[in-house]
This record gives C-alpha cells, structure tokens and sequence, in this order.
C-alpha cells in the first residue's frame, strides 16, 4: 500500500552523523471537500484564467519571470535558474538540530502535515531506530526543509507504526496575542462562576475520538449535488432557525447546563433532523379508565459509554 501513495518529496533525515534515505507522502485528502469550479452559465463552459499584460494582452509562459519589488513599480528580475543555483542544504536533506517535548510547542504553529517513510529496504533500521527513540523520550525533532521553494520549520514525531512530519510557522508569521487582546479587560471572573464552569468542563471531559465529529457542511453539500444529479433541478438549501435565540443570563446559562445533564456530549445535543427526513407524529394515548390502573415499570437507567 506505501508503495502505491504518491511520494511528495525525496531526501534524507539526519541525526549528527547518520542520514537516512525518506520520503514524504501528504497526510491530507484532496477529495474530502467538495470543490467548485467557475462556469459560464450560458455557455456551460469553464472560465479560464489568463495571464496578461495591460495594453499588450496575453503573455506566453517562456515570457514570465519572478520579479522582486524593491519600490513600487520597479522589479528586479530573477531567472527560474539563478532560483535553482541558490544552494540550500535543506533542500535534500531535513538536519534534526533540537529535541523538545511535544507539549511545547504551541498549536498555532502547526500548518500541514506530513507522513514520513523509509526510502527502500536499507532505511528502515535507522527509521525504526529513530521512530522509537523519540517515541520513548516523548520528544519531538526540530529541524528544516525545503519545499516549493520556501525553507520551512518542520516537527518530527512518531505517530501510529511510523513518522509524522508537520510544517510549522516560525515566530515572525504569527502575530502577537499580547496585541490582539490588548482590548480585553483583565478582571477576574466570579469565583461561583468559574466553579460551575470548571464542573460543566469536567463533566464533559472524555479521551479524544476525531471519530464522533463529522463536517456537516461537506456532508451537505455532496448531497445538494447529489440531489441535483437525480432530479435535474435547482434545489434551495433548507434555512432552519438560529438556535439558541433566547439571551439568557450567564450565571443563568451554566445553572440550566448544568441541570439538563452534564454527562452529555454538546455535539450529541440538539441534533437538527436530516434533511427529507418525515417528521413523526406522536399521537396522544387513549385515556385510561379510572378503574383500573397498571403498574408501570421503571426503564433502566441508560449505561454512559465510556
């Protein structure tokens, strides 16, 4: 099955004096959103894109070349070749110059992944060697690489049987949070408030399972193609009404979350019906008569997953 995935990049991994032939496959799937494409809606035709100089037209692709702006309308030029002679070592070869605990680095610095394999039958010691190490002390390598053409930071950790490679954004790329939340007061909250919350977020605390989610909006949209396809006719998304629509009070807000059981999952909660699901209409049941009355037997309490 390796064998048969789309290798994205080819080089090696160092550690001091050991280099290891790997490959790069994506660890995203292309096909998991629906894409769009522009269409000229007389003529069904797609729209295509030209590259064009103002007041001369379309320019051939033997005629483009990078430009560096170094003031406003002035360029300087840069062959696809002096590119290439540009001489990174990153560009072949991912140098692990630091170990750090996983639980250091910080979310927002992770951009894509990666999954890492060994490049024939030679590598896959020194892999194994490395996978495990780094599985066992709980690190993750820090080094770089060059890809597209941009030198990238990249995180290296074992993940599942193998290794994950992701890019990371380095420093100057994120801004400041101390900046952006200069505005927000820092007044302690409430301490009844924050003790109802801490109990709402442990009640609802559970291990992690990517499983239970599902993208609602993909789901809907491959069935407005679908639907479509079958029908041939233009097909209006149902608008369903805002829930929640009521303000209430935040103190007022954790209380009624509390009491509506805690146990359960905010993403099992309110589900809307599915779309051309019938709605079932419950009938009220007969009266009974006042002279006989039966014993009603409790339902057994329903057993929390774990």
């Amino acid at each position: 099955m390796a064998e048969s995935v789309r290798t994205f990049w080819k080089g090696y991994l160092r550690l001091a004096l050991v280099a290891i032939p790997i490959r790069l496959v994506t660890a995203e799937k292309s096909e998991a959103t629906p894409r769009f494409h522009q269409i000229d809606r007389k003529s069904g035709q797609r729209i295509r894109y030209l590259k064009v100089v103002p007041g001369k037209g379309e320019v051939q692709r033997e005629d483009i070349v990078s430009g560096y702006e170094v003031e406003p309308g002035n360029y300087v030029l840069i062959e696809n070749e002096e590119l290439d002679a540009v001489k990174l070592e990153t560009r072949h070869t991912i140098e692990l110059t630091q170990f750090v605990d996983v639980c250091e680095i910080d979310p927002l610095y992770f951009e894509r992944p990666y999954y890492v394999l060994p490049d024939g039958d030679v590598a896959e010691e020194g892999y194994g060697v490395i996978r495990d190490a780094l599985k066992a002390s709980r690190k993750a390598a820090i080094g770089q690489l060059t890809l597209r053409g941009r030198e990238n930071l990249v995180a290296l950790y074992p993940g599942g049987a193998g290794l994950v490679l992701d890019t990371l954004r380095y420093e100057s790329e994120i801004k400041d949070a101390d900046d952006v939340f200069s505005s927000i007061k820092r007044k302690p909250a409430r301490s009844d408030m924050l003790a109802m919350a801490e109990q709402l977020i442990e009640s609802r605390s559970e291990p992690f399972d990517l499983s239970r989610f599902t993208n609602h909006y993909t789901a809907a949209l491959r069935e407005l193609v679908r639907t479509k396809l079958e029908t041939g006719r233009i097909v209006t998304p149902e608008e369903t009404e805002p829930r929640g629509a009521q303000v209430l009070d935040f103190m007022e807000a954790l209380k009624r979350s509390l009491g509506r059981g805690a146990g359960r999952p905010s993403h099992e909660e309110d589900q809307p019906p599915r779309r051309g699901a019938r709605a079932s209409v419950k009938k009220a049941p007969p009266k009974k008569s006042p002279a006989r009355k039966s014993a009603t037997k409790k339902p057994a309490p329903r057993k929390r997953s774990a």
